[in-house]
């Protein structure tokens, strides 16, 4: 099943987080330090943690300065739900719960789940008992008798008190006593004596829940650890150091035979597998030093017992042997960095391979590791852990937000006593200080355009760059052609910006032009043309695509495409029917409202933020408009 939203009630300082959208792969949680990011993570994974059983506790979780004065007021601290969250069932969790009732039980995909202060669960959930009870009936070969007096019964305990009746009726009769008991027991086999139905779709889709694994930034694999101990006990009462030791043992399908085996040799090749194995996939991710390897190996250590005997344990180690200073290390005097990424690359590798369902909560990730290592940990989440599992990560670095995917950012922002930590997708609400990272992130990745890439599309403003690169999937995803990934598009803030760049850069970068059919704004890049600073054909109006002498980029929407993303941004009803004259949307709009502007980017935003939902109802009028503006761009690639 997928996390859809999450909501935190009264935890730690998190009073009402509201309901928290998740998307379906990552989702990036940004804020100051102290935000209420860790809050978020701590409460969710206590919904259902993979690592030991993490509860809920008032004294350590709820507000303290609300909860003497609560328990004043009357109220159930106990009954209060701290987590909240709403799944969508997937077809395997549908089919599930059919398995056991019959088809069409389930009437919604929407699957509420609660956990309280007592650490009780509380759900909700969509379902049709008189369904699964015809489901029932329908299996038995029923005689008219039967299935005339048990017609009406819309539940399992009507279902049973019916057949009851009927038995005793027809006492006499061996078909009716055959048929009753037959169905008898395959109610019991759908819902047993000491459950109901209800009660048993419950615990049908609760087994399917995904754990939350918690992974923060001060878990490490320790350098040392003991083989036999360690594999012998019990895994879920480790703490999330030992876990991850366990899960080095158990990398690359290591037998524990063979680990425990007396014989050195066959002990030490068995660790040596494990280290191969652990090695290419650090070297896959971790662009930061290349000439990495890891070595495990074997000691013994004599323990004095208390009964006067002597215990020798197998110890592992863990060292890493750096080819290019010819030199080998412990595990644990490597840098604070790589010792995360190492860990966590064990950890994980224990839910990598297996069906167990598991959403994974990280804390801070690769806060130790520099700029260029925090980018290969992001390739890593989006490689290998969002093709397995949800991901939620906390950050406040710059370089651990992918500028190309802000729809997965949520802001955390503490607004102090009275109103707590709040988590939002939306920008407008949230202070200068926490918006820092992402304003960072943008920043650095334009900066990168601007002196790394070799074809370089220069567009007027931030709508202009979101419609262009969000359609631009839209398109690739249904095989046509969008912007060729060569390009890095670089929005200038206006058209007045365009010559004054292109006159300092252009000598040096392959640049295109996107401008707004607009006569006035082309002379000076008509001139820096001429010059020779760029091609004539690099620089490209939207009228020509629109074939108006007078167009916006958002002229290449079909009209009602577009009036439904401004209505949606301004929350308004303007209709098509509304607007008069042949000059740009924008202006009609402007005109029709009886403002002079407004802010273009808002309608731009909306897609951005949802763009699952308003790409996919874009119209053929608007992606074909779009297509002839990226052939048109793409086409100027050649001219280099």
């Amino acid at each position: 099943m997928l996390l859809k939203s999450v909501q935190i009630d009264h935890f730690k300082h998190v009073l009402d987080s509201t309901i928290v959208e998740i998307q379906q792969d990552i989702t990036c949680l940004v804020g100051k330090n102290e935000s209420g990011k860790t809050a978020f993570l701590e409460a969710l994974r206590r919904l259902k943690p993979a690592q030991g059983n993490v509860d809920f506790n008032i004294g350590k979780h709820y507000p303290a300065w609300l909860e003497k004065m609560h328990k004043r007021q009357g109220k159930n601290l106990e009954q209060s739900k701290p987590i909240q969250v709403v799944f969508e069932l997937s077809d395997a969790d549908v089919a599930a719960v059919e398995a056991v009732f019959g088809n069409g039980v389930l009437t919604s995909r929407v699957f509420s789940l609660a956990r309280r202060y007592d650490n009780y669960y509380s759900h909700g959930f969509e379902s049709d008992e008189a369904v699964a009870v015809a489901n029932a009936a329908a299996l038995i070969d029923l005689p008219k008798k039967v299935s005339t007096a048990i017609a009406a019964a819309k539940t399992f305990a009507e279902l049973k008190k019916t057949l009851t009746v009927a038995a005793e009726k027809n006492g006499e009769d061996a078909q009716v006593q055959t048929a009753c008991a037959a169905l008898q027991t395959k109610i019991l086999e759908m819902v047993p004596a000491d459950s109901n139905f209800i009660k048993r779709v419950w615990h049908l889709l609760f087994s399917r829940v995904p754990k939350f694994f918690f992974y923060s930034d001060y878990s490490r694999l320790p350098g040392k650890v003991r083989i036999r101990e360690l594999l012998e006990a019990d895994a879920e009462k480790l703490d999330e150091d030992a876990q991850t030791a366990l899960s080095l043992l158990k990398l690359a399908g290591s037998d524990q035979d063979y680990l425990l085996d007396p014989d050195y040799e066959t002990r030490k090749r068995e660790l040596e597998n494990v280290a191969n194995a652990i090695s290419q996939d650090v070297l896959q991710y971790w662009t930061t030093n290349t000439d990495l390897r890891v070595l495990i190996d074997i000691s013994q250590t004599t323990e004095k017992r208390s009964d006067g005997q002597h215990a020798v344990h197998d110890e592992m180690h863990v060292r890493m042997y750096d080819n290019r200073h010819m030199l080998s290390l412990p595990f644990d005097e490597r840098s604070s960095g790589f010792q995360w990424f190492f860990s966590f690359l064990t950890a994980f590798s224990r839910y990598e391979y297996d069906d167990t369902p598991v959403i994974i909560l990280l804390d801070e990730p690769a806060l130790g590791l520099h700029a260029k290592a925090q980018k290969d940990f992001l390739r890593f989440i989006e490689e290998r852990l969002a093709k397995r599992c949800q991901v939620i990560y906390t950050t406040h670095s710059p370089f651990m937000i992918q500028p190309d995917h802000l729809e997965r950012a949520r802001l955390v922002e503490d607004k102090g006593r009275d109103t707590g930590s709040v988590t939002t997708s939306d920008v407008l609400t949230t202070d200068r200080d926490t918006l820092f990272p992402l304003q960072a992130a943008l920043g650095y990745d334009i900066a990168q355009h601007l002196f790394i890439a070799k074809d370089n599309l220069v567009v007027e403003g931030p709508s202009d760059f979101l419609f262009m690169q969000t359609i631009s999937a839209r398109l690739i995803e249904d095989r046509r052609e969008g912007l060729d990934p060569r390009w890095s598009i670089m929005p200038l803030g206006g058209a007045d910006v365009i010559p004054a760049f292109v006159s300092l850069l252009g000598n040096h970068l392959d640049v295109t032009v996107v401008v707004d059919a607009r006569k006035e704004g082309h002379q000076k890049l008509t001139g820096l043309a001429k010059a020779g600073f760029l091609a004539e054909k690099r620089i490209i109006t939207i009228g020509e695509i629109t074939g108006g002498k007078m167009a916006d980029i958002e002229d290449l929407f079909a009209k009602d495409d577009y009036l439904a993303l401004y209505n949606a941004a301004f929350s308004k009803k303007v209709k098509a029917a509304d607007l008069t004259g042949t000059d740009p949307i924008v202006q009609q709009i402007a005109r029709a409202e009886g403002v002079a502007r407004y802010d273009h980017n808002a309608p731009a935003e909306v897609l951005l933020r949802e763009r699952a939902k308003r790409v996919a109802g874009l119209s053929a009028e608007t992606l074909d408009a779009f297509e002839a503006l990226f052939k048109r761009i793409n086409g100027t690639l050649a001219q280099r």
